[in-house]
């Protein structure tokens, strides 16, 4: 705590990871009402995979295994990496993917508290590296009959150029690149909604209400989802009222990919992000801004996770020079000036 009164009730990590869990139900539920229930089998998959997998590391680490299914912490990471992930992907990957998260990322660095990076966000970026076709297959909202996805996850054909679609991020990046015109253009396609992708205005709500019930239980602060909403919206709408041709307004960024669940489940997490209130606004504006740029200049059509990571990296500088100064302290100095 940087302020004064310094007695709390305390919090355990299982209720903290519990609630997370629970705020994520929104998202989830309309992410399955739109896109399809796919995702169900590869969160059940996630989350088997994250908890023998940190059972087996604490074993070998010579920890009480218990923790692994008390604590919850694992199941989290779980959730988180396949909600970043198209839910036809197959089984391995998702596993690979949980794996790479619990054991690379976690427990090598020490486990719980003690990894710098984002654990969930490594695992996406590295298998969109590795696997960038399998990354990219993603359903269009409502068209895809759950028996053929869950078919998709369990090793079925991938012949899926005539099933699966662009999201709207990558459709806006790939039609302004080859020239089709203005963005008013690129979006009359299938692929776009009302405000961003087809039917992920709607999961982008329900993770807006998840994140408002973190923020009313004090699971997060304000600090980084103010930040990362504002910067990002800022940001582009500067260079949409610039040149409105060739930049997409603010909502559309806002409700687009995955920008609500970054803005109140990834970017707030309290291990590898910064933990000043000054470093925290920072923190969660760097990512926003990288995220901007990757998305209309990158490679990619997402950058939220390399973003993400950029700025794990930068969490101990922000932490140094976004301290506040000591109770009778200026400057460093006790009492004084700092001269």
């Amino acid at each position: 705590m940087i302020h004064s009164p310094y007695v709390r009730k305390p919090v355990s990590v299982q209720r903290t990871m519990g609630l997370v869990l629970i705020a994520l139900l929104p998202g989830i539920a309309a992410y399955v009402w739109q896109v399809g229930a796919g995702v169900l089998i590869n969160l059940a998959l996630a989350t088997v995979t994250a908890v023998l997998a940190e059972a087996l590391m604490l074993r070998l680490r010579r920890r009480p295994v218990g923790i692994a299914v008390t604590d919850l912490s694992a199941v989290v990471t779980a959730w988180l990496v396949t909600l970043c992930f198209p839910p036809i992907v197959p089984w391995w990957l998702t596993v690979t993917a949980v794996l790479v998260a619990i054991v690379a990322v976690k427990h090598l660095y020490g486990g719980l508290g003690q990894n710098p990076f984002n654990p969930a966000m490594v695992a996406y970026c590295t298998m969109i590296v590795a696997f960038p076709a399998l990354m990219s297959q993603w359903p269009p909202a409502g068209q895809l009959p759950f028996d053929t996805q869950l078919a998709l996850i369990l090793g079925g054909a991938r012949e899926l150029d005539g099933i699966t679609g662009a999201t709207a991020l990558d459709a806006l990046r790939t039609g302004l690149r080859t020239g089709v015109g203005s963005v008013d253009a690129v979006r009359e396609g299938s692929a776009f909604g009302l405000l961003g992708g087809r039917g992920w205005e709607w999961i982008a709500l329900g993770y807006i209400l998840g994140g408002l019930f973190l923020l009313a239980t004090r699971i997060i602060t304000w600090h980084m989802p103010a930040a990362f909403i504002a910067t990002l919206g800022g940001v582009s709408a500067l260079f949409w009222l610039l040149d409105p041709a060739q930049f997409a307004s603010p909502l559309f960024h806002l409700a687009s990919g995955g920008a609500m669940l970054a803005a109140f489940f990834i970017v707030t997490d309290p291990v590898s992000g910064a933990t000043t209130p000054r470093g925290k606004l920072l923190f969660a504006a760097g990512i926003a801004l990288i995220a901007w740029l990757i998305r209309n200049f990158g490679a990619y059509p997402e950058g939220i996770a390399f973003a993400v990571l950029l700025m794990n990296m930068c969490v101990p500088l922000l932490d140094m020079k976004t301290q506040p100064p000591v109770f009778g302290h200026r400057n460093g100095t006790p009492g004084g000036d700092g001269r």
